[in-house]
């Protein structure tokens, strides 16, 4: 059964009012890919009464009181994305669509969600304890650089005006505040659970703590904003972090406790277990339902947090560090409820998480002592005490795939291929390129330039050359005739128009056209952000060239997909000024030909499209059939 979304379903159930009303700017799925029914159904497993008020009138401040006053508070999150990464493209024009909402319909949640909606309910409800959650509060906790507005902004927890912040994945600091509220304790009494964010007059009650500059200092010195940044950073595992103080003023501060700890296998186990309808709510039928469940609904989540450590990512800063992993038990148990749903086709989409071959801690130490706060798992290089082994991803593909009613088993997460080259046997690598990929493999070198990628926390580019050749001397030994489809970054902060002009040519050599480019785009609490916004490197506050230029960084994209007819004129530009007119011409090493637009991109090999155009148009088929995910 749904949990109430009005008030006639709620008094349905013979409630006079719910413990908490859980506002979210998603529409109502409940499935566990959607972080408001996995809260909201935590809170139910543990007594606890949660209507769902999904997408509120903004407009209208009565839209909040559909259900009353609730006993113990409301709860808030802008939804499964950023609102302001789910409105507006990089370039920071409307999308056009809502895959959250129904019908993929614009419109239906406001700019800065949280802020918006918590400011609503204090309106209404004035003295009603009111707690944030969700990707946008968790990674706008503390002070933050947003790209849209191009302002440096204050802790969401002031903004918002609301009492409490939970950040991280949420589920047990969420229990644990439930609980000390339910024994009435006051909001503001509540500031000792780890994985929250309070507001305090005083700093009396903080032990051990670290004190970030103030927010005065950092608007008025980026370089302090960098160094904050880098402490942050530091202190986001459960064992070795310490509480942070940021102060905005006198006796006005923000405090961060440390993270929560990760979940257990058993704890995961059952939050993935609990009872989900796995649909969206029936009142959006009517609208075709939610174009973003329709990419999950067949797919498992195996696991959570990732030691990746890319500097364009805000994972380190959500789910940490730790990877928690699902059993195999679990996992068929769902992967069988799965099979028997009537439009089930027998191919399961993908058994991941955000790194699919990620299914431990990356070594036994972080178990025990946690995460460096100074070294990262991956980069530059592998670290000697990491425990490359993908035995049990294996096996747990090979129990799925063997299930009745299962035709294949595809892996559609993005998986490390550095983790990959570090692991001396071929056994995963074999079977994935045999059963769980069907003609091409879709990775994440991001560039090439080894300057760039080391600004971006990659491997540099002789390591994704070494997975390509590994990965053709499988598909030889397969008999497969597969490729590999990378994923590629323009104007990240350090690249330069050589540095772009460097991967045109990569891509002219490997006779690969990408349909899809990702520009560069700051998004709250992620290093490359913070290089963008203050052109410092936080990891060793050296300064970093950024693009922010909108004409740079559209000849940086248009340089990646130089054959475009459209991209012509920009790509002719980006060469003049780089002083490489060598790559205007004729010959095989040209990018484009002289002339007007209509004499579009360089030569190709004469014999027709080389093995990876061809896996490029079978690209561009399957995605005219829906969207692929990006990790």
């Amino acid at each position: 059964m749904f949990l109430p979304i009005t008030k006639a379903e709620m008094e349905s159930r013979g409630w006079e009012r719910p413990d908490f009303v859980y506002i979210t700017g998603d529409a109502y799925v409940d499935h566990s890919s959607f972080g408001a029914a996995i809260i909201s159904r935590v809170l139910e497993a543990h007594g606890y009464k949660v209507a769902i008020l999904p997408q509120p009138d903004w407009h209208n401040p009565d839209s909040v009181k559909e259900f009353g006053e609730p006993r113990l508070g409301f709860l808030v999150t802008a939804g499964n994305i950023d609102s302001m990464v789910n409105h507006y493209t990089v370039n920071k024009k409307p999308r056009s669509q809502d895959a959250y909402s129904p019908g993929g319909r614009r419109g239906m949640r406001p700019d800065h969600a949280t802020v918006v909606y918590s400011n609503l309910i204090k309106q209404a409800y004035k003295h009603i304890p009111v707690i944030i959650g969700g990707i946008e509060a968790s990674l706008r906790r503390l002070a933050h650089y947003d790209y849209w507005s191009n302002r440096f902004r204050r802790s969401i927890l002031l903004d918002s005006g609301a009492d409490l912040l939970i950040y991280g994945m949420g589920e047990l600091a969420m229990v644990e505040v439930a609980d000390a509220m339910n024994s009435g304790l006051n909001i503001r009494d509540i500031t000792f659970i780890p994985g929250t964010v309070y507001k305090s007059r005083t700093t009396d009650q903080v032990w051990d703590g670290i004190t970030l500059p103030d927010f005065a200092s950092m608007q008025k010195d980026k370089t302090q904003y960098a160094r904050s940044f880098s402490i942050q950073e530091q202190n986001t595992d459960s064992i070795s972090g310490r509480p942070l103080i940021e102060s905005y003023g006198e006796h006005r501060y923000v405090i961060q406790n440390p993270p929560m700890r990760p979940v257990t296998t058993q704890e995961l186990d059952d939050i993935y277990e609990l009872p989900y309808e796995n649909a969206w709510h029936p009142v959006y039928d009517a609208e075709g339902g939610i174009p973003a469940f329709s990419e999950i609904r067949f797919s498992l989540t195996s696991n959570r947090g990732c030691y990746g450590g890319c500097s364009f990512c805000a994972l380190n800063f959500h789910q940490g560090r730790i990877v928690q992993a699902r059993s195999h038990e679990s996992l068929i148990r769902e992967a069988k409820l799965m099979i028997r749903r009537p439009d089930f086709k027998g191919y399961i989409h993908d058994v991941g998480g955000p790194t699919a071959n990620f299914r431990h801690p990356a070594c036994r130490k972080q178990i025990e002592k946690g995460v460096c706060p100074n070294r990262q798992c991956l980069f530059p290089k592998v670290c000697g005490n990491i425990h490359a082994d993908h035995t049990d991803y294996v096996a747990l593909l090979r129990e799925l795939r063997q299930l009745p009613g299962v035709k294949k088993v595809f892996v559609r997460s993005g998986i490390r291929y550095d983790y990959v080259m570090a692991d001396p046997d071929d056994t995963f690598l074999e079977e994935l390129c045999r059963y769980h990929i069907s003609g091409q493999l879709r990775v994440a070198p991001e560039h090439v330039s080894d300057h760039v990628l080391q600004l971006m926390g990659k491997p540099g580019s002789d390591v994704y050359k070494a997975f390509c050749r590994r990965f053709e001397k499988i598909n030889r030994k397969t008999g497969k005739q597969q490729f590999l489809v990378p994923y590629l970054i323009s104007s990240h902060p350090g690249s330069t128009l050589e540095d772009a002009i460097a991967l045109a040519e990569t891509i002219r050599d490997m006779g690969f056209q990408p349909d899809q480019v990702q520009d560069f785009y700051p998004t709250p609490s992620t290093a490359s952000t913070v290089m963008y916004y203050t052109g410092i490197d936080p990891r060793n506050m050296q300064p970093v060239r950024s693009v922010t230029s909108p004409k740079e960084k559209a000849m940086q994209r248009a340089l990646l997909q130089y054959r475009r007819p459209e991209n012509y004129s920009l790509v002719r530009q980006a060469l003049i000024q780089a002083g490489r007119e060598d790559l205007i011409g004729y010959g095989e090493k040209c990018l484009i030909r002289p002339g007007n637009a209509a004499h579009r991109g360089g030569s190709r090999k004469r014999n027709g499209n080389t093995r990876n155009e061809k896996a490029n148009k079978k690209t561009e088929r399957s995605r005219s059939g829906g969207r692929t995910k990006k990790h």
